[in-house]
């Protein structure tokens, strides 16, 4: 309800605005920008309106008392010579009480029977008319207009009845309502200061590690990404902001240097082929024996070949870095895919065991998704002793698709099962390149894992070696 009364006004107020360009543009050139502005002056019409009602409401109570009081001593006076006119002891001129201006009693013909002293030998006051439900009364032969209360009262007396006005003053009320109202005002002003002057102060205190934390970003560049925004000692949101932006600045930073290092050991990968492959060019170029011409051809040809994969390698994993968040969404049946890769191996050294159930739909490419299984293989070819399993289940309470690729060869350490995801690395430096590769093919798989919004671990198993792929299931296979 508050949402909708407020876009309301919002509308209206737009509505006003587009009627009125000039008053538009006067409210754009004055409005406060910042938020220390803005912040302050909010508070300031807050507590000015709040001290408005406030004040608006002291005064009307206070006028209604005074006047209650006023007009509660007159009719007392008035009863008190209502007493002596029923009594017949009228005597003229009557007492005045404190706070009463006059009195006078008036019979039913008009005559003044009594009336205090600075109304003798006066005729009788007359209504004039009519004023928000109370009656004027022609108060000018007093020869002192101000502000008064007249109450009257019927009575009856032997001679017959009577009238008794009483006049009572304001002028102590409205001496008081003036002097709240004038207190009121100044007081409102000087708490509207302090807020303003606090409001504004505290803003500004508040704001200083924002600002703080503005010129540090400001100042930190492609190169400077180990510099740290302060941290204000608070546990606050601004704290928190801080935190967040150092904890992004050391993600940039890691990313920055994975960056570097992946260019330096792609660079170092590079150059040894292609200085393998420029060598035997040209000892081929220079060697006078055809078939030993031959034979360095048909080397250079196997590293040119072992550069391109390499080249495919890392464009894939650029493209890979490129679509995080963007990854296919075409179906594809995964025991599908895992019994065609398997089956387009042709004949291992090791033999490969397949186990999946019927088809298993998941969202993702399936080009990607063979080259995962791929490059898994080939890594179980590579280390197994005897087999090779593949195995898919299904796991409908986390409604994931699980397959795993185990071998019987050498098991890896703890402490290596998240090393070996790293680009260019290679646990067993003693390798050769053409028995070992370039350290990309679990790397790549990870990262195809993880565009499909999956994952790939080591699992800790006892005598075998087994990967692990996590795929999320569509809605509706999980269910």
């Amino acid at each position: 309800m508050a949402d909708s009364i407020r876009v309301r006004i919002r509308a209206v107020a737009r509505r006003s605005l587009a009627r009125h360009p000039r008053l538009a543009l006067l409210l754009d050139r004055f409005a406060p920008r910042s938020v220390r502005a803005r912040t302050t002056l909010a508070a300031c019409v807050s507590v000015a309106v709040v001290l408005a009602i406030a004040s608006a409401a002291v005064v009307l109570l206070l006028r209604a008392n005074l006047g209650r009081t006023v007009e509660t001593g007159a009719r007392e006076q008035a009863q008190v010579v209502a007493r002596l006119a029923t009594d017949g002891h009228l005597s003229s001129p009557l007492p005045l009480d404190h706070g009463t201006d006059f009195i006078q009693v008036v019979d039913a013909h008009g005559a003044v029977v009594a009336a205090s002293q600075n109304l003798a030998g006066h005729p009788a006051v007359a209504p004039v008319s009519r004023r928000d439900g109370h009656t004027v009364f022609n108060l000018g032969a007093l020869g002192d207009e101000h502000h008064q209360r007249v109450t009257t009262v019927t009575a009856t007396t032997p001679a017959g009845p009577v009238t008794i006005y009483v006049g009572a003053s304001l002028r102590t009320a409205d001496a008081a309502e003036d002097l709240t109202t004038a207190a009121l005002a100044v007081l409102s002003a000087v708490l509207l200061l302090t807020v303003g002057a606090l409001t504004w102060r505290s803003t500004g205190r508040a704001l200083r590690p924002v600002e703080a934390i503005r010129t540090e970003v400001a100042a930190i560049g492609d190169r400077d990404l180990d510099r740290r925004v302060p941290e204000p000692g608070s546990d606050d949101e601004i704290a928190r902001l801080a935190g967040t932006m150092n904890a992004m600045l050391e993600r940039l930073e890691a990313a920055g240097v994975r960056q570097r290092r992946f260019i330096a050991d792609a660079s170092h990968e590079l150059r040894s082929p292609l200085t393998v492959l420029r060598t035997q060019l040209e000892v081929a170029l220079a060697h006078p024996d055809p078939e030993v011409r031959n034979r360095l051809v048909a080397g250079a040809l196997e590293d040119t070949e072992r550069l391109q994969a390499l080249a495919a390698d890392l464009l894939l994993l650029a493209r890979l870095d490129a679509t995080a968040h963007d990854w296919p969404h075409e179906p594809v049946d995964l025991a599908e895919l895992v019994r065609a890769t398997v089956a387009a191996r042709g004949t291992q050294a090791h033999p490969v065991s397949v186990h999946t159930p019927g088809p298993v739909l998941v969202h993702g490419n399936p080009q990607w998704l063979g080259r995962l299984l791929t490059n898994l293989l080939d890594n179980a070819h590579r280390h197994a002793r005897h087999h090779i399993t593949v195995r898919l289940e299904l796991d409908p309470a986390a409604g994931l698709a699980l397959l795993d690729v185990a071998n019987d060869g050498p098991v890896i350490e703890p402490a290596d099962r998240e090393k070996i995801f790293e680009r260019f690395t290679r646990l067993d430096d003693a390798r050769s390149r053409d028995d070992g590769g370039a350290g990309l093919g679990l790397p790549i798989a990870r990262d195809i894992a993880a565009v499909h919004g999956g994952t790939l671990t080591v699992l800790d198993t006892s005598g075998t070696t087994t990967f692990r792929i996590s795929l999320p299931l569509p809605p509706a296979a999980a269910a």
